[in-house]
């Protein structure tokens, strides 16, 4: 669209759609800004000097977005321009020659800046957050990610209170001013777009260290953090230099600047930004010892310190033309990290973690009101759409790409991306372009993953014939129609393979090899395999070779042999989830019919298998006892009955508990670990098993169970061990719980992060009175309600992983979450449209609770500044 467009958009009244194929490229381009920040916690000026060039073919207006701004003063060319008008949403520009220079000086209040979007306060610190329009927070400006400008910045601040000013690029000059203020200048010298500008002043603990790249550059890095936190850093900077060396090696991309700079910060919205050369986090994916960080904290700092470097070519020098292209960042960006994890630990744990997310909560997006593409065809509000599909589901969609062209056709696909379009705003369609043009695949057919939404069904059915050795595979595939969109067509759905024979033993498929990637491209496909002996057992979609659901008719037998013999570990732990999933579904019936629960032998054996195996990874067999959640299980259901699921699940858990009990009470004394905490794999995997195994324990012999938690407690060195133990008291319900969390409570309330894990573990209690709990945490002396770690640890947790007890039919668990939505509203409506998903996904709930829930909903789009955020969540799900 063009600016005048934007203009028109801004201005109206109610909350309108903004279209993909609107898109038109700005009339202004700008070659550089140079910024000026004189920072004062409720009053910082700002100057933005902008040389600014007009590509339209005949004078137009120049629209600059701008919120929340106090305009001092306008320039063009050094004399001050009065033809403007200020409008909601921005600032536009009248009669102004072809080429220009402009200078805009306005006022903020950082202090006052509760949506920590633009320059806020940050504790004692100043701290920004541009993506996506959070710079038009800063000064009126073409924020859009298709403007690619030069930055320079300038930051003034008091010196002693502001020691540390940081900003893009390198360093060029510093020096001491009048009233014990200082300055330091940046430059940046790869232009990027205004959502990449970041800025930082405070004072903190910095750990330096430097890395020398393939090339033989020698790369200062800096780590700042909190005073007090350094002995919090070591795992964060070793997980920066591992992923440097990892882009290399994999990727062939080396580091571009003389430094790399990471601020952990604690009032932040996200989990961290890759503002370039300036990373800021989060702080919980930065802090960590054995003391304080548990073991997935580790493993995520690695990973999100991996995703935030990674952007430096996928998403910095390489960025979105618009921000219906987000997945071709993020999505990419997203398999990169992941490629990442799975390398230097397990890439079976790694893959389970990565579909349990999307099978527990992506899928239900995709059957939602917020359905859509990894690449949106439309968009109320682009922060809605910083989603799980286009991230999770778009690192699928690149996986696929993947597993079609194979790693070396892959990477000259990413080789030749890179040398076209470094330094350009791009779209999905080029990415793809340069797949299919290194490796000379056809991918047109592979598209449409990017255009439609909803999650494809696969249904498999199976022949075979004794007499000719042949076998039989028939794929039909469906996508149900969405909130978006009501038509749907055959996709390009790669089907790894692997098929067993009566002895367990892989048969060869092709090339001397056991596995085959089928292209199903048709609405129904049918695939031949000639030479097989016997009927053999199919493994489909191994590692998840494509984000569908699929049904075949597995017997429990054949799930077994699969559990017992597949080569592919995700195999084995799919088996097990599906043979879970089946009697899950078969318990909620037996329910609904007034029949009684059950669970056979086959099942439990086939589980005592797992357990007692010595050559499984430790790791594995406790993601093999982790089933599908209660919200994921909904995923099994047309109607969800959240009492039948619950109640089912419960039964089956406690089944197991109870018949394999003493082989649980054996792992967990097995699995004891006396030496100091190191987070290496090994060790992990087997803290893993043994927690999983207390909790279980915790669930049939209390008395065991809570003696086993005292003294875990007493004679644990890491939080790891600690938190496991006071997760299976709280699981468990045990009689130390309160004693074991009070003191907990007392020995760490001064350390948010930590008190983020105790306040999940309050909001997860299986407690009927779990409600009026959470609401008294309140007022606790840890509990702040302005930072988003403890809002979503606490609110967040509850609503969405207490399924049972938030969906309570007596609905007070909806007016609860709306509650804390009305109070966001105002303040922070982006995390407020990210707690209200468990609300606006009730589709297949029962009549009562979806009138329930539709009364909370009303009475948010009842509000009068109901925020854009919400706005468009709220009406899409009351259209359902």
């Amino acid at each position: 669209m063009s600016d005048l467009d934007n203009l028109e958009q801004v201005v109206e009244k109610n909350p309108q759609e903004k279209y993909l194929s609107d898109y038109r490229p700005s009339d202004y381009t700008v070659a550089t800004i140079d910024l000026e920040f004189d920072l004062y916690d409720t009053q910082t000026s700002i100057k933005a000097v902008s040389q600014i060039q007009r590509v339209a073919n005949k004078p137009v207006p120049l629209f600059l977005f701008g919120e929340d701004l106090t305009l001092v003063s306008i320039l063009v060319n050094n004399q001050n321009h009065t033809d403007y008008e200020l409008v909601e949403g921005g600032l536009v520009l009248n009669d102004l020659p072809d080429t220009f220079t402009l200078e805009i000086n306005t006022k903020v209040d950082p202090a006052e800046n509760k949506a920590f979007e633009g320059l806020y306060k940050s504790g004692d610190a100043f701290c920004t957050q541009c993506e996506a329009e959070g710079f038009r927070r800063i000064t009126y400006y073409l924020d859009r990610p298709d403007i690619l400008a030069k930055f320079s910045t300038k930051v003034i601040a008091d010196k002693g209170l502001y020691p540390f000013l940081l900003s893009n690029g390198n360093q060029v000059d510093q020096g001491d001013l009048e009233n014990g203020r200082h300055f330091v200048s940046w430059v940046d010298p790869f232009p990027k777009p205004a959502y990449l500008f970041a800025l930082v002043a405070g004072d903190f603990d910095c750990l330096e260290d430097n890395y020398i790249t393939k090339s033989g550059r020698d790369v200062k890095l800096a780590l700042y953090v909190d005073k007090g936190n350094l002995d919090k850093t070591k795992h964060a900077m070793l997980s920066l230099k591992n992923s440097m060396q990892w882009d290399e090696q994999r990727f062939n991309l080396e580091y571009d600047l003389d430094i790399y700079m990471i601020v952990a910060v604690d009032f932040f919205n996200m989990g961290a930004m890759e503002n370039k050369g300036l990373n800021i986090f989060n702080s919980k994916f930065v802090l960590a010892n054995s003391q304080s960080a548990t073991d997935q904290d580790y493993l995520g700092i690695e990973a999100v310190i991996g995703h935030e470097y990674f952007h430096n070519w996928t998403g910095n020098r390489i960025t979105c033309r618009d921000w219906f292209q987000l997945s071709l960042k993020e999505g990419l960006t997203v398999f990169r990290d992941q490629e990442f994890s799975s390398d230097l630990g397990s890439r079976s744990v790694n893959r389970i973690a990565n579909v349990m997310t999307m099978r527990d909560h992506q899928f239900a997006e995709d059957a939602g009101p917020m359905s859509h593409p990894i690449r949106p065809e439309s968009v109320m509000e682009m922060n809605n759409f910083y989603t799980l599909t286009v991230y999770e589901k778009g690192s699928e969609v690149i996986r696929m790409l993947h597993t079609l062209l194979g790693e070396e056709k892959f990477q000259q696909g990413m080789q030749l991306y890179v040398e076209r379009h470094d330094g350009q705003a791009v779209t999905c369609d080029d990415f793809v372009a340069a797949m299919q043009d290194a490796s000379g695949i056809d991918l047109t057919l592979f598209k449409r993953w990017y255009s439609q939404s909803g999650t494809p069904q696969v249904f498999v059915t199976d022949h075979y014939d004794q007499a000719s050795q042949t076998y039989q595979l028939t794929f039909k595939q469906k996508t149900a129609p969405t909130a978006d969109q009501s038509k749907k067509l055959p996709l390009h759905i790669p089907i790894d393979i692997e098929l067993l024979d009566s002895n367990g033993n892989a048969i060869t498929l092709s090339e001397g090899k056991t596995n085959r990637v089928l292209s199903l491209t048709q609405k129904e496909q049918t695939f031949v395999f000639e030479n097989v002996s016997a009927q053999p057992v199919p493994c489909l979609f191994r590692s998840f070779s494509a984000p569908v659901k699929y049904q075949y008719a597995y017997s429990d037998e054949q799930l077994l042999d699969i559990m017992s013999f597949a080569s592919d570990e995700f195999s084995r732990w799919d088996a097990g989830q599906t043979l879970f999933s089946k009697y899950l579904v078969n318990n909620v019936k037996a329910l609904q019919l007034g029949k009684p629960l059950s669970l056979p032998s086959i099942f439990i054996d086939g589980f005592k298998s797992v357990l007692v195996s010595e050559n499984l990874d430790p790791a594995l067999v406790s993601d093999m006892f982790t089933f599908t959640s209660e919200t994921g299980a909904r995923e099994l259901f047309d109607v969800v009955d959240i009492e039948a699921i619950h109640e089912a699940r419960e039964f089956m858990l406690q089944e197991i508990a109870t018949q394999l009990n003493e082989l649980f009470v054996d792992t967990y004394l097995r699995h004891q670990q006396l030496k100091a905490y190191e987070p290496n794999i090994e060790d992990i995997a087997k803290r893993k098993l043994k927690n999983l195994a207390l909790a279980f324990i915790a669930r049939v012999d209390k008395e065991l169970a809570n003696d086993y938690v005292l003294s875990q407690i007493a004679s644990c060195n890491n939080m790891t061990d600690h938190l496991g133990a006071l997760s299976a008291a709280n699981s468990g319900l045990l009689a130390c719980r309160e004693e074991v969390m009070q003191a907990f409570d007392d020995k760490w309330f001064d350390n948010g992060l930590v008190m983020d894990k105790w306040f999940a573990l309050q909001a997860s209690m299986p407690s009927a009175d779990v409600l009026e709990h959470i609401e008294a945490l309140f007022e606790h002396r840890s509990f702040d309600f302005n930072n988003p770690n403890r809002l979503r640890s606490l609110v967040g947790v509850f609503a969405q992983n207490n399924a049972y007890h938030f969906h309570n039919i007596n609905g007070a668990g909806y007016a609860f979450l709306t509650d804390q939505i009305i109070k966001l509203n105002s303040q922070n409506p982006q995390v407020a449209s990210r707690l209200i998903t468990p609300l606006i996904q009730f589709k297949r709930l029962d009549k009562k609770r979806i009138e329930l829930i539709k009364s909370q909903l009303n009475r948010l789009l009842a509000l009068p500044d109901l925020a854009v955020d919400l706005y468009e969540k709220v009406t899409k799900a009351l259209a359902q």
